[in-house]
């Protein structure tokens, strides 16, 4: 039997070694629930147990179930005939044993039918999914967006539509992009207004929307008449009737088994989740914000599938008499995807536990008032971490899938490039991972001002005190000295006063950024494990060139692209 957690030796050092105590203090709201729900923990062993029972049976789920199907998933397509969409035969099958084992609610509180999982434990799972079937996990990680509706519904739309979501019994989606209005979400056009009766309605078309099938949206609307910014945004809740039609689904160059579609909504009856006018600068934020955090597990679980492959190939196949991976431009390959993995899932866990904790903190505060005054400089600080981790997960996961599925094809040569072999679909799939829930640039935009503001300084000066990071000696040195190029390069970038020239390095601050913070969690990690400890050096030795020769490249005060750019493109 193949389960994809039990055979993954570094998801589990991670769950062996992750201190997720206060996570789980925090998800538990110190075990309340152990007299009402039976499976609910009585302590922090029994949580740490549970969470690693949940984890085999997604393992078991992808490894066994979803993975032998995947191939055919994508040769099939989602279909679309008589404005009817159908998933795959193998994604109908596999939600069919996810709703089986009660794996629909993942995140959702046990009140509603949930299990109560931290965002650690789903980004875990989202992975080993995405590892089996990149299209599945659009499928079931969009059960994600119930935690919008549980965070800001009112409790009559939570007991409406979580215990729906929990048994799986609907699917949804998130209904944001238009045909003219795709990262610029402040241009939505799609209307809203109330009838004679006080009754929502929609008026609009929806483009680009994964799963857009789905029984229940969230559907982003202009509700303020007049209005053209974000603030005359609201966010609606649809459950799907005759007034709303599917107009078509994408053709698409991957993930092709799970449906994209284009959306007519015709005065179609809809509810207000939370107030009006916070639905872009509020509700949508925090909802993009757990689909960024998933879209960075899918990019390792479709990388961990591409590197499995390559080095299987590798392994297999002989030229002049030897394995090709005793070659040593394959075998540094083959390294570097191993060690891009490993640093891409350390920064995803990472920032899962942060943003665990932030929405931890925040629900201790809803229920526990009192302590509000206690825990309020706490929650602006994790709040400041999830807003820049978050990003920056994003973007160097889904940028490491893409260059990980691109280097298995060539590894495999010629039959790479066959549909024979598994690594072109991987290739194929992961090259949404960099566009969707927001591009890779769009991501070195968001997190520029944690960064400029000294957010990531911090998180670094945290590493060092919570943990002896000069055991790793002259690896962890050169990490500091990577931190002080990267402090170098920010001070001067502020000293610009240029809001143009800060722009234009943004994404190399962003990549500086996540080579260090990789080479803190590496060092990190390489406590705990000497096979680690080979990596951060190994990673670090080559990190350290790149992040020189960055800020040698901002110290010079280049400003030719800049000035020059549109007589060259526009010639």
């Amino acid at each position: 039997m193949v389960n994809f957690y039990q055979d993954n030796a570094d998801i589990l050092f991670h769950m062996e070694n992750l201190d997720l105590s206060r996570v789980i203090d925090l998800k538990e709201d110190e075990f309340s629930g152990k007299d009402e729900f039976p499976y609910a923990p009585k302590d922090a062993a029994d949580a740490l147990e549970n969470y690693n029972k949940i984890l085999e049976i997604v393992g078991e789920i992808a490894g066994e179930f979803a993975d032998p199907r995947a191939r055919e998933v994508d040769e099939e397509e989602a279909q679309f005939a008589d404005g009817v969409v159908t998933y795959p035969k193998g994604i109908r099958e596999t939600i069919e044993r996810i709703n089986q084992a009660d794996l629909a609610g993942f995140t959702m509180e046990r009140k509603y039918g949930g299990i109560n999982m931290p965002i650690t434990i789903f980004s875990a799972a989202i992975e080993m999914i995405s590892r089996a079937d990149a299209s599945l996990m659009l499928v079931f990680g969009l059960q994600g967006l119930s935690d919008t509706i549980a965070k800001f519904g009112s409790e009559e739309q939570k007991q409406k539509y979580l215990p729906k979501f929990a048994t799986g019994e609907v699917m949804g989606s998130m209904a944001l992009t238009e045909p003219d209005s795709g990262s610029d979400l402040q241009s939505v056009s799609m209307r809203a207004h109330q009838d004679e009766n006080g009754t929502w309605r929609l008026n609009g078309v929806k483009r680009f929307i994964t799963n857009g099938c789905g029984d229940i949206s969230l559907v982003m609307a202009r509700s303020e008449e007049g209005s053209t910014s974000g603030r005359g945004l609201s966010l609606f809740i649809y459950e799907r009737d005759q007034d709303m039609k599917v107009r078509r689904i994408e053709h698409k160059l991957g993930i092709t088994g799970s449906p994209t579609c284009e959306l007519q909504f015709n005065n179609a009856k809809a509810e207000l989740l939370g107030k009006r006018k916070l639905g872009l600068i509020k509700y949508t934020i925090y909802l993009m914000n757990g689909a960024r955090l998933a879209v960075a597990a899918q990019s390792i679980g479709i990388a961990e599938a591409a590197y499995r492959k390559a080095y299987a190939y590798a392994n297999d196949r002989a030229q002049f008499k030897q394995p090709v991976r005793n070659f040593a431009v394959i075998y540094e390959m083959l390294t570097e995807m191993k060690i891009a993995i490993e640093a891409a899932r350390s920064l995803v866990y990472e920032t899962s536990i942060i943003v665990d904790i932030k929405e931890g903190i925040e629900d201790r505060i809803e229920s526990h008032p009192d302590r509000a005054a206690d825990l309020k400089t706490d929650l602006k600080r994790y709040t400041r971490l999830a807003s820049l981790f978050t990003p920056l997960a994003k973007s160097s996961a889904a940028e490491m899938a893409n260059k990980v599925t691109y280097d298995a094809i060539q590894i495999h040569a010629g039959v790479g490039f066959t549909k024979e072999f598994d690594v072109e679909r991987h290739y194929r799939d992961a090259r949404i991972t960099n566009i969707y829930e927001g591009t890779t640039q769009l991501q070195a935009v968001a997190a520029m001002g944690g960064i400029i503001a000294g957010v990531v300084s911090e998180r670094l000066s945290d590493y060092e005190e919570n943990y002896d990071l000069t055991k790793q000696g002259e690896t962890f040195k050169t990490a500091q000295q990577m931190r002080s190029n990267l402090e170098m390069a920010v001070s001067f970038i502020k000293g610009k006063s240029d809001s143009t020239f800060q722009e234009y390095h943004a994404t190399r601050l962003v990549n500086m950024t996540c080579d260090i913070i990789h080479a803190y969690l590496l060092c990190r990690d390489g406590l705990q494990s000497e096979r680690k400890a080979n990596m951060a050096r190994i990673f670090i030795n080559k990190a350290n060139f790149r992040v020189k020769s960055t800020l040698d490249y901002i110290l010079t005060n280049d400003h030719s692209i800049i000035d020059l750019h549109s007589q060259v493109i526009d010639d």
